[in-house]
């Protein structure tokens, strides 16, 4: 029964903002064109789709509204206009009361409040989609944020998921052009993602790793976490004191050098990328600050982990080529990295999918190198590779969208940004470990353990693979003379059987040729 009033709420707002329409005349196949102009029921939509959608999530609470910003992060999926729209989705949502908190914390670490913290903040500094923050003081006077899951998000989640999973499956059968968005695809992506952030303990580990990683770069700094506060519904970590970077004003007034932290936002970006194939993959706004206390001056703050991207070697080793080859103009190597890749179907015409790559990079070359935006470019190739059937990686997609908000946060600290000239040390870098002589002698250490154990027992295995070899050469030649002396003895039958029949037939007809004789013949 919850089910289906939840469903009956989903639906009407649906309607009331539109998206039904939206749905069947965008998504629809031609025959529900009428019942689109028919569910309005003579109301006229004043707002763009995009804005509509936005509206209709925010009204359907929590879930939906972190599932429109996923949905944002989807431009090789959704409509420019739609995702523009859908990236404004903030998390506005009310704070969820302090005694709550109070118990839950309490709960959670098995002590009393008052045990552990020495002041606690009931008024919470953040309040986001699954979980809220609250500033405090350790008993040993460590300054602390300590963020709490939401009660009871778990069944609400599961609900509203199920709800998703069945309005996917109604959209990719009502739609040609919904199976192409990939919307049951796109909500397991989603319900993934949800229930990751869902684990607090996933997320201090993520931020433990994190802050390892950035450990030799004095350009950002990450919160250490509290591990002996740290469950899946609670995590307490330290606290983080510094100005929100879209507040450049303040920064500014501040005497932080804007054009310098434009150019460090890129520089770790590409570390995390290039060099660590680790990065956090929620780099908007409302997650990085700007410390301006004397000790770490103008250095990034990292906040919120629940989303991290990640790449595998064989990811860069892709990405790598695929860049070789970009910078080359040598769009029929891209195209073929796609087909061997696995990402197109094997019977995809090269030289088509070459056009619409060269279709895509050429105008780039012919701008401004400043003017060249990366993310712009992988989302059209990722748009553009749409129509060959190419099945994005969501890897990938993390690193585009985050690509995306790299560059739009760069570009708004410093209009002049060259992000090219600022990442080609780290591309060039990149290439070189992949596929260069430095790649080679970084496997050579990585296997030397290995080849130093073996090394010993070389003339020992050297001996053992010769004597196999020369046991199987024997074993060879003792089956060959078997078999050449079975073949000489079936010879040696045909041939007697043979001789035998000429014998008897000369016989025959020496017999014959007495009894003519004998009746006078």
């Amino acid at each position: 029964m919850r089910f289906v009033l939840r469903l009956v709420r989903i639906l009407f707002t649906f309607w009331r903002f539109g998206v039904g329409e939206m749905a069947l005349t965008g998504l629809g196949p031609r025959r529900l064109g009428p019942l689109a102009r028919v569910l309005p029921l003579g109301r006229r939509f004043t707002e763009p789709r995009g804005v509509r959608l936005r509206l209709a999530l925010e009204r359907l609470g929590p879930i939906f509204i972190k599932f429109g910003q996923v949905l944002s992060t989807r431009r090789d999926l959704m409509p420019l206009d739609v995702a523009d729209e859908l990236a404004k989705l903030q998390d506005r949502v009310p704070p969820f009361p302090a005694a709550e908190a109070r118990a839950i914390i309490e709960r959670e670490l098995g002590l009393k409040l008052e045990a552990v913290f020495a002041h606690f903040d009931d008024t919470p500094v953040a309040s986001a989609s699954v979980a809220q923050v609250h500033f405090a003081t350790l008993r040993d006077g460590s300054e602390v944020a300590v963020k709490v899951l939401r009660p009871g998000m778990l069944a609400v989640i599961d609900d509203d998921l199920a709800i998703l999973h069945t309005l996917a499956r109604w959209v990719e059968r009502l739609s040609v052009d919904g199976r192409r968005l990939r919307p049951r695809e796109v909500v397991a992506e989603f319900d993934a993602y949800l229930h990751d952030e869902l684990d607090l303990v996933r997320e201090a580990a993520n931020a433990a790793q994190l802050r390892r990683n950035m450990a030799d770069l004095p350009l950002i700094i990450v919160p250490e976490m509290h591990w002996d506060l740290c469950t899946r519904n609670v995590c307490v970590m330290e606290r983080m004191t510094g100005v929100p970077i879209s507040q450049i004003g303040r920064l500014r007034d501040a005497g932080v050098d804007i054009k310098k932290l434009a150019r460090d936002g890129v520089t770790i970006f590409f570390t995390q990328v290039f060099r660590d194939g680790f990065f956090h993959a929620d780099m908007h706004p409302g997650n990085i600050q700007v410390s301006i206390a004397p000790e770490t001056f103008g250095r990034y703050i990292a906040l919120d982990f629940g989303i991290i991207g990640t790449l595998t070697e064989t990811d860069k080793d892709y990405l790598a080529q695929n860049f070789i080859a970009f910078f080359r103009r040598d769009y029929k190597r891209v195209a073929e990295l796609h087909v061997e890749s696995g990402w197109v179907p094997p019977t995809t015409r090269v030289d088509a999918l070459e056009g619409a790559i060269r279709a895509v990079c050429e105008p780039q070359f012919d701008r401004p190198l400043k003017d060249i935006s990366l993310g712009q470019v992988l989302m059209r190739l990722f748009q553009t590779s749409r129509r060959f059937n190419v099945e994005i990686q969501p890897q990938l997609v993390l690193l585009q969208k985050t690509l995306l908000n790299v560059e739009g946060l760069g570009r708004q600290l410093d209009p002049d940004l060259d992000l090219w000239t600022t990442a080609k040390p780290f591309l060039e870098r990149w290439m070189d470990e992949q596929i260069g002589g430095r790649a080679v002698w970084r496997r050579l250490k990585a296997e030397a353990p290995h080849y130093a154990k073996l090394l010993p027992e070389l003339p020992r295995l050297l001996h053992d693979a010769l004597a196999r070899q020369a046991g199987q050469r024997a074993s060879d030649e003792s089956v060959l003379l078997a078999e050449l002396l079975r073949e000489q003895r079936r010879t040696n039958r045909l041939l007697g059987g043979v001789a035998w029949g000429a014998v008897g037939f000369l016989a025959g007809a020496v017999v014959a040729r007495l009894v003519l004789l004998a009746h006078g013949g």
